[in-house]
């Protein structure tokens, strides 16, 4: 039986691969979503993958979610230390959310430190890389059974 997972990945994403590859790697954002459709076969997971540079239709698709979605892999972005519209979203939504972030953002710049998200998230994978949605992928498979 397949699952249905939702992967949303916020601004400027869609620039992985050239944009500042010392911190986000040469991995595009199209790499990223191939790799997840492999495992989510795999995994017998069905996704959606997603991009957006705004904020309201990221909500939008966090809404849209609801009742049709057994879990959201999330890189919000930017809008991870800004977006309490994000939070409320996925405080309204009812299955598994786990956060991701290709770099760790303890690491960086102090601003960076906060997340609105992890309030809300089940799980959080910050400095993996982008083989941190393949992890949050294999964590929402374990969390669904």
């Amino acid at each position: 039986m397949s699952r249905n997972i939702l992967i949303l990945n916020g601004p400027n994403l869609n620039l992985l691969g050239t944009r500042e590859p010392d911190i986000y790697g040469a991995q595009t954002l199209r790499d990223v979503e191939n790799a997840c459709v492999g495992l989510a076969r795999e995994l017998s997971l069905s996704i959606d993958f997603r991009q957006s540079n705004d904020e309201g239709e990221l909500v939008t698709w966090i809404q849209q979610a609801r009742g049709h979605t057994d879990g959201i892999v999330i890189n919000p972005a930017a809008y991870t230390h800004t977006s309490v519209a994000i939070l409320d979203a996925l405080n309204m939504y009812d299955g598994t959310v786990i956060e991701v972030h290709i770099s760790n953002i303890h690491k960086r710049e102090e601003f960076r430190h906060h997340s609105y998200v992890s309030g809300r998230a089940d799980g959080v994978i910050a400095g993996c890389g982008t083989n941190g949605y393949l992890l949050a992928l294999r964590q929402i498979a374990h969390r669904l059974g």
